[in-house]
């Protein structure tokens, strides 16, 4: 099934919805707030590739799994700053390259492995790099 639902908080989704009454498959969540998300649902809850951009601009294009930043994407604050690499359980967890607002990744590079939203361990990771670029164009370029 294919509609659209507008919440009583004043969120809308659009998209396609299965035999239980939840978004799944791809569609487009526009909270009331006015953060947006478009990609693929999965019994209700932001699941494989999608775009979320949040209110103050901020943007993850990437994997999700249940509902979370999970896998491989792109996370760039509305300041600029950027994390190309792994995520879990909706926080930078993995390896990745973190690159400042300049284009600058900082001295040591902030390129290895990142636990909590901090570098523990300095190493070159370009295949999650590549990955995480990979996973945002595709979560960007396809269809909802």
């Amino acid at each position: 099934m294919h509609g659209t639902y507008k919440y009583p908080d004043g969120s809308e989704y659009t998209g396609q919805w299965n035999d239980q009454g939840q978004r799944h498959g791809s569609g487009q969540l526009m909270l009331s707030d006015g953060s947006k998300y478009h990609g693929k649902f999965e019994n209700g809850l932001f699941h494989g590739y999608g775009v979320m951009i949040m209110q103050d601009g901020s943007r993850y294009e990437g994997e999700f799994s249940q509902g979370k930043f999970s896998g491989f994407g792109v996370f760039t604050r509305c300041d600029g700053m950027k994390f190309q690499g792994e995520f879990r359980e909706g926080k930078v967890s993995g390896q990745g390259l973190l690159t400042f607002a300049d284009g600058t990744h900082g001295l040591p590079r902030n390129e290895g492995r990142f636990e909590g939203n901090k570098l523990i361990k300095s190493c070159k990771c370009p295949n999650a790099i590549q990955k995480a670029t990979q996973a945002a164009d595709r979560a960007r370029t396809q269809q909802v």
